[in-house]
């Protein structure tokens, strides 16, 4: 937590993640480029569907990234739960640049990395002609700033973080700090965030 400034207090949010995609099982980087749900990627969406169940969604707003998979995983988690899905392109994913659709693998060829995501967040930040995690916070500090109010947010992996950074008052260098996954949600209110998982 920052001391010494105004904590700015946001709606409430759940913030999803899009499920697995065919590029996500292949460890390749996506950005602003797109592939399908894997039937993983389509479990997991019916997974956060079956936790948003359980939640009292009256007068929250759905808002959606408008790239495919974002889509596709709301038109599974969100279905019959909320009135309608509106779209923003400040949810979409960070742009990486020239880096678009290669494998990680490719990039870390001279150190050992894990394979997850999770472990590449420096890729996303220093990509050659991508967008960064400046101007992304600016990006999402933007779209937070104009929440109409209560909201469900289907985004990806390196904007659900920027997003929930924001919301806990956190600085970019604490980034790494805030866990990922498929298949669950995380809820945010108040300056704290609760993780939504099945069998929690």
């Amino acid at each position: 937590m920052n001391k010494g400034h105004f904590i700015r207090v946001y709606p409430p949010v759940y913030i999803l993640r899009h499920g697995q995609t065919e590029w996500n099982a292949q460890h390749r980087i996506q950005g602003g480029l797109d592939s399908p749900l894997t039937k993983l990627g389509r479990t997991q969406a019916q997974m956060q569907r079956t936790l948003l169940q359980d939640c009292d969604l009256d007068g929250y707003h759905a808002i959606c990234s408008p790239q495919g998979r974002a889509l596709q995983t709301a038109a599974i988690a969100l279905e019959g739960l909320v009135p309608r899905i509106e779209t923003d392109v400040r949810l979409a994913e960070i742009g990486v640049g020239v880096w678009e659709g290669l494998s990680r693998t490719d990039l870390t060829r001279d150190r050992v990395v894990d394979e997850s995501e999770e472990s590449a967040l420096d890729l996303y930040d220093r990509a050659p002609g991508g967008e960064g995690f400046v101007a992304l916070r600016a990006r999402c500090l933007s779209f937070m700033d104009s929440l109409p109010g209560p909201a469900v947010l289907v985004t990806h992996g390196i904007t659900s973080r920027m997003l929930r950074l924001i919301a806990l008052d956190m600085d970019i260098s604490e980034i790494g700090t805030l866990p990922g996954g498929q298949g669950v949600i995380y809820h945010l209110q108040d300056g704290t965030m609760q993780k939504l998982s099945i069998g929690a």
